[in-house]
């Protein structure tokens, strides 16, 4: 359900400096709740009134953006993705300091962590919060949230990046962190409370790490608000924010939901340029010539090394823009490797186990969770580098685990799915560019390739009969 006419919010006397117009938008009647019927739609209701074109064309990577909300059906349904009680249920499966909660409070513009050692316990949690008036962070909650699960899920979908979320609780009168940047795109969900914010100027825009910023150097803040219960604010990655609770006001409570780390255009040149300058040295001899005797040993770099490097870089350009595969060779596997599994409100019995009719060659199959699967040409794993040929491989995240999502536990991730000859390229490819396609009419030799290639992706529960 689309809102009311957006109008501009009126400032507060006690909210100090008035953030520009542009930024500001009020929404006399939000939506009740936030659509779910795709990721598009999810990510225009979490910006509405907001249209995505003006946001990505005025705010994205730019500047903040504030959305006020009087709607207290949306206020009633943020306040339901997580609350300050939620945390004794929590602490009764096995929550432990410093992995899955952090107990702060910022003093003298320095944070101070208060975690103790080994489980976290809700009385000692509630005592810190009440006696020391210290925030209690609770790391990635969509693991245990399934509402918050359902968000995610559908704005990686969207970005086509990881996505992450924080709770922060804050008691009234009271600081977490002390001002910082980070580096990824932040959207706040005002859930419980009210929280102040202060917003400066970045003095490292669309930064690369977090840092903490002296107090002594911030100057006054852009744009200085309170956020309420159905709120949301945007900023982009290197903005210096700092935000406490008011004196006199019940405690806060807002989730941070965080993306596009590391996703940018310098590492996506990293990303590829390894694969491309591997796949042209095989078939340019220069390329695998020698570097001239003692190179190494240089302290700086010389002229005629220059020269050569930059006439590398310029042939390595010429060959890309003749090239329509997007050449990745890790940023592809490791997101899919690391994101939420599809959402599922039962068992998620269809994510592992393939169900409907077997695919035969007089089937017609279509494609299911396109927006969970990556399918990438790489050199084969399994082969010495000098044997290496191309293969096609297909990763999904059908299987991941919800548990571990954003907990950097490398030991316990995985890749999934499959791999095929090249030759398989473009019946791959008539399968992800079709909504239907006969089996018989795949682009393969025989027909027992064909039904090979569908029963392989029926059984990883990628396609489905119709």
């Amino acid at each position: 359900m689309m809102p009311k006419k957006a109008k501009a919010a009126g400032s507060r006397k006690e909210e100090g400096p008035v953030p520009c117009k542009q930024m500001k938008v009020e929404a006399a009647g939000g939506p009740s709740a936030l659509n779910f019927e795709s990721p598009s739609s999810l990510f225009e209701s979490l910006i509405s009134p907001i249209n995505t074109e003006t946001f990505f064309k005025e705010f994205w990577e730019q500047k903040p953006l504030l959305i006020r909300r009087d709607d207290p059906a949306l206020a009633t349904y943020y306040g339901s993705l997580f609350k300050l009680t939620d945390l004794k249920s929590l602490c009764s499966q096995g929550m432990y300091y410093g992995r899955d909660v952090n107990v702060c409070r910022c003093v003298s513009g320095k944070k101070k962590v208060l975690n103790k050692d080994g489980k976290a316990h809700f009385l000692q949690l509630r005592k810190d919060f009440d006696q020391k008036r210290a925030t209690i962070q609770f790391h990635q909650p969509q693991r245990f949230k399934d509402e918050l699960w359902r968000i995610q899920e559908k704005l990686e979908c969207y970005f086509g990046s990881l996505v992450g979320s924080n709770v922060y609780i804050t008691p009234a009168g009271s600081q977490g962190l002390p001002p910082h940047y980070d580096d990824v795109e932040v959207f706040i969900l005002q859930l419980e409370g009210e929280k102040h914010w202060r917003l400066y100027h970045p003095t490292v825009p669309l930064a690369r790490e977090y840092s903490v910023e002296a107090e002594e150097r911030l100057g006054r803040p852009v744009h200085e608000f309170t956020l309420k219960p159905g709120d949301l604010l945007y900023f982009p990655r290197g903005t210096i924010h700092q935000a406490d609770t008011p004196v006199g006001l019940a405690h806060s409570t807002h989730v941070t939901i965080s993306t596009y780390q590391n996703n940018s255009w310098g590492d996506f040149l990293l990303d590829t340029i390894s694969g491309l300058v591997f796949d042209t040295a095989k078939e340019d001899v220069e390329l695998r010539g020698g570097i001239p005797r003692q190179l190494l040993l240089q302290v700086e770099s010389t002229a005629v090394a220059t020269r050569r490097l930059s006439g590398f870089l310029r042939m390595l350009a010429d060959r890309l823009e003749g090239s329509k595969e997007l050449l990745s060779s890790d940023m592809k596997k490791d997101f899919i490797m690391h994101r939420l599994p599809p959402y599922s409100a039962g068992d998620g019995a269809e994510l592992s186990t393939p169900g409907g009719k077997l695919p035969r060659l007089d089937s017609v199959v279509r494609l299911q969770f396109k927006d969970h699967i990556v399918l990438t040409v790489l050199p084969d794993q399994d082969q010495s580098d000098e044997a290496q040929e191309k293969m096609v491989y297909i990763y999904h995240s059908l299987k991941n685990r919800r548990e571990t999502h954003m907990m950097g536990n490398e030991e316990e991730t995985e890749s999934h799915g499959l791999r095929f000859p090249l030759s398989h390229l473009d019946a791959l490819k008539q399968i992800w560019n079709s909504s239907a396609i006969s089996v018989k009419d795949l682009k393969l030799t025989t027909d027992e390739e064909k039904e090979n290639l569908v029963l392989s992706l029926w059984t990883e529960c990628l396609i489905q009969v119709v």
